[in-house]
Parts: structure tokens; C-alpha cells; sequence
């Protein structure tokens, strides 16, 4: 049987992306205990775009955001512009759906750079370092890529553990809003799931960034009824990938998920 170039290039892109997971979490949100911990659940990497849930507590708790399509931003020239979805206005529903990484921008810089890291530390982020690349004063633009700010899975929990018990000094209206537009489609035995990819490259010891081992996080937290998990995946790729490496972690991990969660 003959298999045609298009059949083919897309059994390719069916394959598995080649990465290995680096650490699996997850902990009962009412008691702390973790359920699941493999991996090296220790070391702090850069959250990426798993920053932007720290992000929507601070913008709706300060009020710059309002609720999920408010406020409505322009697009323009001269933003991060490398994901096509990216070059339209947005709101933060789109922001977080999207990860747009210049609305995460608008957020910072509305906040300040000293109000921002007073909400970072208030907030205990990982190791709370907002001041970005060395000598290049853009801890406001970037200090979440792939710069300063580290956070490990295990870290990751205890943030999102705090976040859901309502232990995090914001208003109640912004965790209600965060937990709005960062809910996903629920999950099999009705499991309500919010979450939060995240992808970013490491550095090498020039500075350059390290594009065939891009850092792939999915972090949020699962509830039904009065029973809520919290979880962190992050993975690491071992070549460069078509997709985005956050987007393998999560597609990866909720194959596992439903198996990992306490049963009825």
C-alpha cells in the first residue's frame, strides 16, 4: 500500500514529543499532603507563562483588570508578536487562552516596577527575584522568561495551594476572576480543572537561550465537590519541538490525571 507525503508528514506529527518529565505533583489543597511527588520536585526553573496566575491576582486585586473582557487592549506595532494570535486586541480571557505575552507586559507595567515586587513578595513567588536580565533593567518585560524569577513544582503547589484555601493577601474578587478565565474543560468523574501552561527556554553559560531543551510546565488544580488537588508538571524537551513545549506537558499530563485523583 502506497502512503502519500501529506499521510505521512502527519503520522510524524502525531508521534510523541520527545521530552522527559522532570517532576509530577500533586497535593490535597485542604490538608498540604502530597499525593504524588516523582521526579526532581526541588529545583527552580523559570515559570514562563504559568507566571500569568500570580499575574491575574495582582492586575484584578490593583484593579487594572476588571473582569474577563475588561480591559479590551490594542495590539501594536512593536509588541511580542511571534504567535499570530498574539497580534489582535485582547482582554484577559484571550490573554490567558493565548498566553500573550505583551498583555502580561501592560499588567507590569501599570503595577510599577516597585508596587510589582512588593505584590511578588507578598505573595512568596518562588525565589521572588523580579529584577530581570543582569544589567539590562527589564525585570518588567521578561523577568518570567527565562530570567530572574525561578519557581520549582514543588513551590508551584504550595503557591497554588495557598491560592485556593484564600490564604494569598488579594481580594476574594481576584481570585474569583484568576479562577474564571484560567478554567479548562472539566475532566473525567467531574472534576472541575483550572490551569496554566507554560513554555521557556533555559539558558546557556553565554546567555543564549537553549532552544532544543525548552522547559514545558502545566500547573492549576482540580475540584468536585468539597475536594480540591493541586498539581505541577514540568517537563523538559530533548530536541526542538512544532509545538509549544507547555502545550506537551499539559496534553501529556491529562492523559494521567484522571488515574492520579482520589476516587469517589
Amino acid at each position: 500500500m502506497r502512503i502519500s507525503i501529506l499521510t505521512l508528514a502527519l503520522a510524524l506529527l502525531a508521534l510523541p514529543a520527545q521530552a522527559k518529565t522532570l517532576c509530577t505533583a500533586l497535593a490535597d489543597a485542604a490538608t498540604g499532603k502530597m499525593l504524588v511527588q516523582t521526579g526532581d520536585c526541588e529545583t527552580r526553573v523559570t515559570p514562563a507563562s504559568t507566571f500569568k496566575i500570580p499575574l491575574a491576582l495582582m492586575g484584578y486585586d490593583s484593579g487594572f483588570l476588571k473582569d474577563e473582557h475588561a480591559p479590551l487592549l490594542p495590539f501594536r506595532e512593536g509588541y511580542p508578536d511571534w504567535m499570530k494570535s498574539w497580534r489582535t486586541d485582547t482582554d484577559p480571557a484571550l490573554w490567558m487562552k493565548n498566553s500573550v505575552v505583551w498583555y502580561s507586559q501592560q499588567i507590569t507595567q501599570n503595577l510599577g516596577a516597585e508596587r510589582f515586587e512588593k505584590y511578588v513578595e507578598a505573595l512568596d513567588y518562588g525565589n521572588r527575584d523580579v529584577s530581570g536580565d543582569p544589567g539590562k533593567d527589564n525585570g518588567l518585560e521578561r523577568s518570567w522568561i527565562g530570567s530572574s524569577l525561578k519557581i520549582s513544582p514543588v513551590e508551584q503547589v504550595g503557591f497554588l495551594r495557598k491560592l485556593v484555601r484564600g490564604e494569598l493577601p488579594v481580594s476574594p474578587a481576584a481570585f474569583n476572576m484568576t479562577a474564571r478565565i484560567t478554567a479548562q474543560p472539566p475532566l473525567p468523574g467531574g472534576w472541575k480543572l483550572h490551569g496554566k501552561t507554560g513554555s521557556a527556554f533555559p539558558r546557556k553559560a553565554d546567555g543564549s537561550q537553549d532552544r532544543d531543551r525548552a522547559y514545558g510546565w502545566f500547573v492549576g488544580w482540580a475540584t468536585r465537590g468539597g475536594k480540591t488537588i493541586v498539581f505541577a508538571r514540568l517537563i523538559q524537551t530533548e530536541k526542538r519541538q512544532a509545538i509549544g513545549s507547555g502545550l506537551v506537558a499539559r496534553d501529556a499530563f491529562l492523559k494521567e490525571l484522571p488515574g492520579m485523583l482520589p476516587p469517589s
